[in-house]
């Protein structure tokens, strides 16, 4: 990405967010608007296709807190006044060629300035481009309950920066090299005076950059960086969670002048099971028992991820009983392994028959003088009293 983007761009409008956004409504809108604009989920369509790079595009920069704060501050300098102003130089020229925006923390205009344009801060006569970790990425991938718990491996398909195939990174065309700037000699800077004073500007030449790109490479033209789809296949491991974050190293954008690339992050989203339930590295099941059951003591067969196991319901059990079957939870790499808890609830039928209803009654004879709510009867016999 130029500078010029930068300022010329507006990647809230991409996202569909204000500006004073916060970071949770600005990964909100960029997950909806990735999922929607998807290539997976769009097959041959180029519209939206190009949305989607627009969109990583954008979030790559407000979705990272430093540069979204770095992007505010040029927005602000020169998104109104625009470029070149009264000083007699064209800054939107110098911006043209420069890659990677402002990387500076904010220290006052010296350093805004200095770091756009890539300006070392070391001693000695001389001044180079520093080298610039790639950025990292973001991407969604959801997985099934099942393969949550147990691992999978995943097709992934990205559309985002990388390092030029054709060039390698230098930006130049095959055979041939970029040339050191004779006019402000590699530094990327050239002084010139102002009556009592001295200023140092970007060459003109060269952007900035302090090299010159005779013949730029056909297919990034020379950026030495282009955005196309790659194909990775990723593993999933065992016991991840909904919304956890896989980071995969080196996996991201190509860094700059020499330095790394940054890191790849896979969000996991992970589908509901119609059955099971999870609890850290526990899983939990609801089991529907009768009233008999549980009174009188029962032997359940029950379902685990792998098979099913029997389960030994002792008499006079009490409804919202937690059942633990060890060992059939999550089973994580580092070795913990979790357990499957089992919770019996009485299940009450709907509709009795003739019979079932008199056996209820003399039921509920036989059982007159059993108080279920001893506590409660105290309360309100003390409540009457006074």
């Amino acid at each position: 990405m130029s500078a010029r983007d930068w300022i010329d761009k507006d990647f809230y409008r991409e996202l569909g967010v204000s500006s004073d956004a916060s970071d949770a409504e600005v990964k909100k809108a960029y997950r909806k608007l990735a999922r929607e604009l998807h290539p997976d989920a769009n097959p041959g369509n180029a519209d939206a296709e190009a949305r989607f790079k627009a969109v990583s595009e954008a979030y790559g920069v407000v979705g990272d807190p430093e540069k979204r704060k770095q992007y505010d501050e040029a927005r602000s300098m020169f998104g109104r006044a625009g470029f070149g102003g009264g000083t007699g130089f064209d800054f939107g020229d110098a911006f043209g060629q420069q890659g990677g925006g402002f990387s500076g923390s904010g220290g006052g205009l010296g350093d805004l300035f200095g770091n756009l344009f890539n300006r070392a801060r070391g001693g000695g006569g001389g001044t180079t481009a520093r080298p610039r970790r790639g950025a990292d990425v973001e991407t969604d991938v959801r997985l099934d309950f099942v393969e949550a718990v147990q691992g999978a491996t995943v097709p992934l398909r990205l559309s985002s920066p990388s390092t030029c195939d054709t060039c390698h990174g230098s930006g130049a065309r095959p055979g041939t090299s970029p040339k050191t700037c004779q006019n402000c000699g590699g530094v990327g800077l050239v002084s010139r005076s102002q009556g009592a004073f001295a200023f140092s500007e970007p060459c003109r030449d060269c952007r900035g950059t302090g090299r010159i790109v005779d013949d730029p490479c056909p297919d990034c033209g020379g950026e030495g960086v282009n955005t196309k789809t790659r194909k990775l296949t990723v593993r999933i491991p065992a016991g991840v969670e909904d919304d956890q974050r896989i980071r995969l190293a080196g996996q991201g954008e190509p860094g700059r002048n020499g330095a790394s690339a940054g890191d790849l992050y896979v969000r996991v989203h992970v589908t509901p099971h119609p059955v099971f339930g999870r609890s850290g590295n526990d899983l939990t099941l609801k089991v529907p028992v009768t009233y008999p059951e549980l009174a009188l003591g029962t032997t359940l067969t029950v379902p685990t991820l792998d098979g099913s196991v029997s389960l030994q319901v002792a008499p006079g059990t009490t409804s919202g009983r937690v059942l633990r079957v060890r060992g059939k939870g999550v089973q994580r790499r580092d070795g913990q392994t979790g357990h499957l808890l089992v919770t019996l609830q009485v299940a009450v039928p709907t509709e009795l028959t003739d019979e079932a209803k008199a056996a209820l009654e003399a039921y509920t004879k036989a059982t007159a003088d059993f108080d279920p709510r001893p506590e409660l009867t105290a309360l309100v016999q003390k409540a009457r009293q006074s």
